[in-house]
């Protein structure tokens, strides 16, 4: 089959529009600290569009395609979890962040924890941040390589080129006004795919008489691996830069427990929709690997509905690159970039340096991840990884506002550079045992903790028996 060039083109009109936008925010991002909060506040309903899109790259829809080739409709647990994390997010810490004023994880670490915390807290996000963005890329790169026939290797460098020029230009307030756009688009994206698949099988009702009834059982995947899909995804949903970063551009407390609700209520039928895409691509190509199967779903289209799924595919990667790159840049431009040169908040405002920071931080973020992508074989274990790292902060933030006398400064400094080393370290050597890497996520925090609170539990008790 040639390469589906009428697709592309259209799909590249759709992204020089996103450009357009991006080069009429610019105007906006004329400070650092507009370049990374879009220098107003936003309604609820945009936020949760923006937060949605942020949460279904490409890998969503490739990545869930490729686990459902294997396992079948349990792999939009992948996608419900991180519903099932919103929902909590909105109860839980929604109102709490929008309370406390502070549009950085690590900084809201540094009030309980301190200063060495807050620094490895920027470092453990960064890593997860640059992990996702090695997933968002294979995953974009394995569509564009199968549209344009080319090697899968060079059409990720492509991708990220043109990301790192797209994500460079308007900052927050593009991002929010681009990802609402790709939201939609890549919902009805989603939909003309799947819909077009189970055409391509005969309907629902043929995609149940053909496949085995385990591929549309809800446990296929293993409970243990859907546990771990829950306790990432809602780690992640607890603890990501950029949807602390999105939430604060809301104005008030309520609202930024309604913008969570509705992105949870946006999560889920996308990835059902993912899913039964690669249930009908294992009937349609029973003998390609997994990584394609949505791709040859989409090469099978004719140009005009290739066309609108591919546009959706490009929002999903430019936008979650966006997100990331200045979720990133902001990190580094608030806790290195401002330390290093000492400058106040009243000062950094009106210094073009600082903005000329944020800037080249952004693109040089978005271009990092190319060669390790270029290797990323499971791109939606890749991605569970970096849900896995921002999982152990989630279990801080949790003791920040529901227990912050529970364990001290340097228990948390340890949890996190633990955490670092022996999660990334249990993925590569494979999840040993069949334990998943997010569950050691999450017991070294609790552990840890427990552990640098002893001292002070002993010392309660010492006081209370001399009183006695």
């Amino acid at each position: 089959m040639d390469a589906n060039w009428t697709a592309m083109s259209l799909a590249i009109v759709y992204i020089l529009a996103m450009g357009v936008i991006s080069y009429a925010a610019k105007r906006f991002a004329n400070t650092a600290h507009n370049f990374t909060s879009g220098g107003t506040t936003y309604p609820a309903l945009l936020v949760g569009f923006l937060l949605m899109s942020e949460f279904i790259g490409t890998t969503a829809s490739v990545g869930t395609a490729q686990a459902a080739y294997k396992w079948g409709i349990s792999a939009a647990w992948n996608l419900a979890a991180l519903g099932i994390g919103f929902v909590f997010y909105a109860f839980l810490f929604a109102r709490k962040f929008k309370d406390l004023g502070e549009n950085t994880i690590s900084g809201v670490m540094a009030k309980t924890y301190g200063k060495g915390t807050k620094l490895a807290t920027s470092i453990i996000m960064i890593a997860a941040l640059q992990i996702v963005a090695i997933s968002v890329y294979a995953s974009g790169g394995a569509v564009l390589a199968g549209l344009l026939k080319i090697d899968r290797a060079t059409a990720i460098v492509i991708t990220g080129m043109v990301a790192a020029l797209y994500v460079s230009m308007g900052g927050m307030r593009s991002v929010i006004y681009t990802n609402v756009m790709h939201a939609i688009v890549k919902y009805i994206g989603i939909l003309v795919a799947t819909a077009f698949a189970l055409s391509q099988v005969g309907g629902m009702g043929e995609l149940q008489a053909r496949l085995p009834a385990e591929m549309f059982a809800i446990d296929t995947a293993g409970w243990p691996q859907i546990m771990a899909w829950i306790l990432a995804g809602t780690g992640a949903v607890f603890s990501t830069q950029y949807v602390l970063q999105a939430i604060s551009t809301v104005d008030n407390a309520a609202k930024a427990q309604r913008a969570s609700l509705y992105t949870a209520l946006l999560l889920v039928p996308f990835g059902l929709a993912a899913a039964l895409c690669g249930m009908c691509a294992s009937l349609m190509f029973p003998k390609i690997n997994a990584l394609q199967a949505f791709p040859m779903v989409v090469s099978q289209m004719d140009s005009l509905m290739a066309a609108v799924v591919v546009a959706g595919l490009a929002g999903s990667l430019f936008g979650t690159i966006s997100a990331i790159s200045i979720g990133t840049a902001t990190l580094l431009y608030k806790d290195f970039y401002l330390p290093a040169v000492h400058k106040t908040d009243i000062v950094k405002a009106a210094d073009s340096r600082a903005l000329l920071f944020v800037r080249i931080a952004s693109t040089v973020v978005c271009l990092l991840p190319i060669p390790l992508a270029i290797f990323a074989p499971d791109v939606l274990k890749v991605t569970f990884l970096a849900k896995s790292l921002r999982l152990t902060l989630a279990v801080l933030v949790l003791f920040i506002f529901y227990a912050p006398q529970f364990g001290t400064p340097k228990g948390a400094l340890t949890s996190i550079l633990l955490s670092l080393v022996l999660t990334i370290g249990w993925y590569l050597a494979g999840d040993p045992y069949g334990i998943d890497n997010a569950y050691v996520a999450l017991v070294i925090p609790l552990i840890v903790m427990s552990v640098s609170h002893l001292p002070r539990l002993m010392s309660s008790s010492r006081t209370m028996r001399d009183v006695a």
